[in-house]
C-alpha cells in the first residue's frame, strides 16, 4: 500500500495516543485563540469525556483491586518481604515529598464550583470519622455515589475472600478485570477529543492564563518525580546496601526508565525489567515475582500525581489543610497508588478517593482528573518511568542486600 493510498482513518489508527493528545491540545489552543465564541461550544465534548471517566472510575477500582488480590499467588520461597517493604517505603516517601512540594509551591487550577456544595473537614478527628464511615458504607451505594474509600475496602475484602474460591471463579474474575481494562482503554482513546473540548472551552472562558497554572502544576509534578528518582530512591538504596547507589540508579533509569517513558505502561515494560534483572545477576525466583508485582503496587509516581493534584484542588478551593491531614493524605495516596490501574492515566482515576478526605465532591474531583489528562502527555510518561525503573532498582537493592548479609554471616 502506497503512502498516497492510506486513508485518514488508517493514518489516525497508526498515530500514537500521545501524539493525538498533543494534536488535541494544539487544536484546542488554536481554536480558543482564533475563535473564542466557537471554542465555548466545545464544552459539551469535554463534559462527555469527564462523565465517561466518572462512570468507569468506580467499577475500575473495585474490579481491578479485587482481581489483583484474589489471583495473588503465595508460597514461593523468595526475598519478597524486603522488596515489598522497599516498595511501600518508596511509595510513601514519594507522597511525603509531594506534600512538602505542594505546600512550598502551591498550584491553582481553573475549576467550576457552581451549584456544588463544598464542606471542608473540621480537623483530623473529623477526617478519621468520615474515613471510617466511608469504609463501612454499603457497597452498592459506594459504587453509585463514587465513594472510593468504601469501594477500595470492599474490593480488598472480596479479594481476600475469593482467594479461597475455586480456580474457575478466580479465572472469571481475572477475565472480568481484563474486560474492564478494555473499556477503560476505549474511554481513554477518546482523551484527545475530550482534551480538545476542555482546553478550547477553558481557554476561551478563562483566558490563556490558565496555561500558566497547568505549567506550574506540571513543573511541581515533574520536579517531585526527579527528586524522588535522584535523591530519595538513592538514599533508600544506600540505606540498604551501604555503598554508592548511583551506578545502580542510573543503570535502572537508563535501561528501564527510558523505555517506560515512551511505552507509558508499567505492564508493557515488564519484559524489559526482567531482562535487566537477569543481566544484573539477580535471583530469578525473586525477580520473576517482584517485577510483575512491582508493576501493580510500586507506584511512587502515582502517589506523587494523586497527592499534588489533590492538594492543588484543596488550594484552589481555599480549604485549610493542616499537617496531620496532609500526612493522612500521604498514607491514603500510597495505598491508592498500589491499586492504580496499569493503563495510561490510571492513577488519575484514583484522585477522587484522596479528594474525598477534604470534603471535595466527585463533580469537582473529576474536573481535577480532566486537568491531569491535559498535562498527562509528560506527567504520565514521567510517572511510568519512575514507577518501572524503581521496580528493578528496589528488587536489585533487596537481592544484593540479602546476598551481602548471607556472605557476612557465612
Amino acid at each position: 500500500m502506497t503512502a498516497s493510498s492510506v486513508t485518514p482513518m488508517q493514518r489516525l489508527k497508526r498515530t500514537s495516543l500521545v501524539t493525538q493528545i498533543i494534536i488535541g491540545l494544539i487544536a484546542g489552543t488554536v481554536l480558543a485563540w482564533l475563535a473564542p465564541d466557537l471554542a465555548k461550544s466545545t464544552e459539551f465534548i469535554g463534559k462527555v469525556f469527564v462523565s465517561a471517566l466518572k462512570a468507569v472510575a468506580p467499577i475500575l477500582v473495585f474490579v481491578l483491586v479485587m482481581a489483583s488480590i484474589a489471583n495473588h499467588k503465595h508460597g514461593q520461597q523468595t526475598h519478597i518481604r524486603p522488596i515489598l517493604f522497599l516498595y511501600l517505603l518508596g511509595t510513601f516517601a514519594a507522597a511525603v515529598v509531594a506534600v512538602v512540594a505542594s505546600t512550598l509551591f502551591p498550584s491553582s487550577l481553573v475549576l467550576s464550583t457552581q451549584d456544588v456544595a463544598i464542606t471542608a473537614p473540621g480537623g483530623i478527628s473529623e477526617v478519621l470519622q468520615n474515613l471510617l464511615l466511608s469504609v463501612v458504607d454499603n457497597p452498592v451505594r459506594a459504587l453509585l455515589n463514587g465513594n472510593f474509600i468504601g469501594i477500595l475496602a470492599w474490593a480488598i475484602g472480596m479479594g481476600i475472600a475469593i482467594r479461597h474460591a475455586g480456580q474457575t471463579t478466580r479465572t472469571v474474575l481475572e477475565d472480568l478485570s481484563n474486560g474492564v481494562t478494555v473499556i477503560v482503554r476505549v474511554v481513554i482513546r477518546f482523551a484527545p477529543l475530550g482534551i480538545f473540548g476542555l482546553v478550547a472551552s477553558t481557554l476561551s472562558t478563562s483566558g490563556f492564563g490558565a496555561l500558566l497554572g497547568y505549567l506550574h502544576l506540571l513543573t511541581v509534578l515533574i520536579g517531585c518525580m526527579l527528586f524522588v528518582a535522584l535523591v530519595v530512591n538513592p538514599l533508600i538504596v544506600f540505606w540498604k546496601l551501604r555503598r554508592n547507589p548511583y551506578p545502580l540508579v542510573f543503570t535502572c533509569l537508563r535501561e528501564s526508565g527510558i523505555t517506560a517513558f515512551f511505552t507509558r505502561s508499567s505492564a508493557a515494560n515488564i519484559p524489559v525489567n526482567l531482562e535487566l534483572s537477569k543481566r544484573l545477576g539477580l535471583h530469578e525466583d525473586t525477580y520473576s515475582v517482584s517485577i510483575p508485582l512491582g508493576a501493580t503496587i510500586n507506584m511512587a509516581g502515582a502517589a506523587i500525581t494523586i497527592t499534588v493534584l489533590t492538594l492543588a484542588a484543596v488550594h484552589t478551593l481555599g480549604i485549610a489543610a493542616d499537617m496531620p491531614t496532609a500526612v493522612l493524605l500521604s498514607v491514603v495516596a500510597a495505598i491508592c497508588a498500589c491499586g492504580a490501574s496499569g493503563v495510561a492515566g490510571g492513577s488519575l482515576l484514583l484522585i477522587p478517593l484522596a479528594c474525598s478526605l477534604f470534603g471535595i465532591p466527585s463533580e469537582i474531583a473529576m474536573q481535577v482528573v480532566a486537568v491531569g489528562f491535559i498535562i498527562g502527555v509528560l506527567q504520565d510518561s514521567a510517572e511510568t518511568a519512575l514507577n518501572s525503573s524503581t521496580d528493578v532498582l528496589f528488587t536489585a537493592a533487596a537481592c544484593l542486600g540479602e546476598e551481602e548479609k548471607l556472605a557476612r554471616t557465612a
